[in-house]
């Protein structure tokens, strides 16, 4: 499956805030409880560290092509047409504070996903039953389908709403979740391998899923999961708490088959059509398209560092290096309604989405890819962590992390931070441009801003690898009790050389806000007009 095909599907079925077609039906009487399937087996996650582990021992194995015809051949609206059953939930009459439904295969869903429910130390396999599911207008007879069919993945009803989900695991090693909002949005992986490189990258799947049954009294729930693919095998546990943020305690051991170049940790995969910043494809009547409007980094170092994001023209790929990151995520900063008038899909309620190690990971970076999209169906923008040592076969790496979905992150800069960029043609208003320039207008808010008093002088610390920054100022801006930055960057030749632009407000020596990171590519000198 192509990146393109795989965020397309899994970006339309949340546009409406819902991960997938699978909407809620009328309880039955009589809920029926999955049926079992072989034999339980003890489990714990040692032993599915053992499994991945024994597993990467073994050539990979492809499952691609071992579909049904009718199930493979699945057309979007004959998948829509499938409805899972309330009365088939797992846990459905358990009085518990978590339910679980699982997603048919078929369109872009290909690989099957075993499912298995833990109780008492013990891994139960559920097997695919047709009464699970309402065929609608699908064309599929269940009855004939085989037992040993598989799913395509699960999601997760928190007690407090059994028709909305809190997370969804669904497509290769995919997911998402929803904090106080109820909105999903961008999605996390557990694993990335060559994203951005120049060779094709490759999508660990997750090949089985395994949900401990929790307590009665429980607001957590833990679930497990095995990863498999050409590079490498890996054991994951997921301990998720839903809230207004919602938590996922993550651990990841991985067992590589194979030496891989680049590795992706804790990867973020979102999608940015347009906004303040970038209007290359502004041609919709909605002023700003976006899931997230920056990569936040919080570097071992201690500084905070804001990079806005972009819908480039061509393919771009970032490294930010670091030693033991404290954490980073892509946000979605700009929650004003009125930014957006989406009342559909509303980006302003899109979670933002937050990595916090839980040890140190030492030497690394954390990449930023973006890449270019023509509409909001394609999930164009990934961050992950890609440590210095490159794995090789053998290895164990074990990674543990927190994602936090939600409006509100655990951790925050301490000085004023960016909450706005806006860019266009530079000059002087009312003075003839002899001279291509671009102007950036970058808005800082919080920290000790309020309290500068108006005869300390603000100044704009600003850095560019290439060009000259001119027309420089910093004042203050009283509609967001903050400072605006401004300059214009006049390019240095007629080529479209990247330049890195790196900015923070200051007064008395001190700084005042979180660095500001900028990548702005001049355009052809074709587009250079003067206007």
């Amino acid at each position: 499956m192509q990146r393109r095909d795989l965020l397309k599907a899994a970006t339309a079925f949340a546009a409406a805030g819902l991960p997938v077609p699978m909407a809620l039906l009328p309880t039955v009487a009589g809920a029926a409880k999955p049926k079992p399937l072989g034999k339980a087996e003890r489990f714990d996650y040692a032993a599915l560290k053992g499994q991945a582990r024994a597993l990467s021992a073994q050539a990979y194995k492809s499952h691609q092509g071992e579909l049904p015809k009718e199930v493979s051949a699945l057309n979007w609206d004959q998948y829509q047409a499938i409805q899972y059953r309330q009365d088939h939930a797992l846990w459905q009459d358990d009085k518990l504070r978590f339910k679980a439904k699982f997603f048919h295969l078929g369109l872009y869903f290909k690989s099957p996903v075993k499912m298995y429910e833990i109780a008492n130390g013990q891994a139960q396999e559920l097997a695919y039953d047709p009464a699970m599911f309402d065929y609608g207008k699908s064309g599929l007879k269940g009855g004939k389908l085989p037992k040993e069919l598989g799913f395509a993945g699960f999601r997760l009803n928190f007690h407090t709403d059994e028709t909305r989900d809190v997370a969804a695991f669904l497509g290769a090693s995919y997911f998402r979740a929803v904090g106080g909002d109820w909105q999903y949005g961008l999605s996390a992986r557990g694993l990335a391998i060559d994203t951005g490189a120049p060779t094709p990258e490759e999508f660990p799947n997750f090949v089985a899923y395994y949900l401990e049954k929790p307590d009665p009294a429980s607001n957590t729930l833990t679930v497990y999961g095995l990863l498999d693919s050409p590079s490498t095998t890996g054991a994951y546990r997921f301990i998720i708490t839903p809230g207004g943020t919602l938590t996922m305690d993550i651990d990841a051991a991985l067992y590589p088959r194979k030496a891989i170049d680049r590795l992706g940790i804790a990867p973020c995969t979102s999608m940015y059509q347009t906004g303040e910043n970038d209007r290359r494809m502004a041609w919709d009547w909605r002023p700003e398209i976006h899931d997230s409007d920056g990569l936040s980094m919080y570097t071992g170092s201690g500084e905070w560092i804001w990079r806005p994001v972009e819908n480039p023209r061509n393919l771009r790929f970032n490294a930010y290096q670091d030693n033991n990151p404290k954490g980073f995520g892509l946000l979605q900063r700009d929650r004003n309604f009125d930014h957006y008038q989406d009342d559909g899909v509303f980006y302003d309620r899109r979670p933002s989405l937050w990595v916090e190690p839980k040890a140190g990971w030492g030497k690394g970076s954390v990449q930023l890819v973006e890449i270019p999209t023509v509409d909001e169906t394609f999930d164009n923008i990934v961050a992950l962590w890609s440590p210095a040592t490159k794995p090789k076969a053998g290895d164990e790496l074990l990674f543990g992390y927190r994602l936090h979905w939600g409006a509100k992150m655990p951790a925050n800069p301490p000085n004023a931070i960016c909450v706005a960029t806006r860019t266009g043609l530079g000059g002087v208003v009312g003075q003839k441009r002899q001279y291509f320039s671009w102007r950036f207008a970058v808005d800082f808010a919080g920290g000790d801003l309020p309290l500068i008093a108006g005869k300390t002088e603000v100044r704009a610390e600003i850095s560019v690898s290439r060009g000259k920054v001119e027309i420089t100022s910093a004042r203050p801006l009283d509609a967001i009790r903050g400072y605006r930055a401004m300059f214009d960057i006049v390019p240095p030749d007629d080529t479209t050389t990247p330049i890195d632009i790196r900015l923070y407000l200051s007064a008395n020596g001190q700084p005042m806000t979180e660095t500001w990171l900028y990548q702005w590519t001049p355009p052809p000198k074709e587009d250079r007009k003067l206007f």
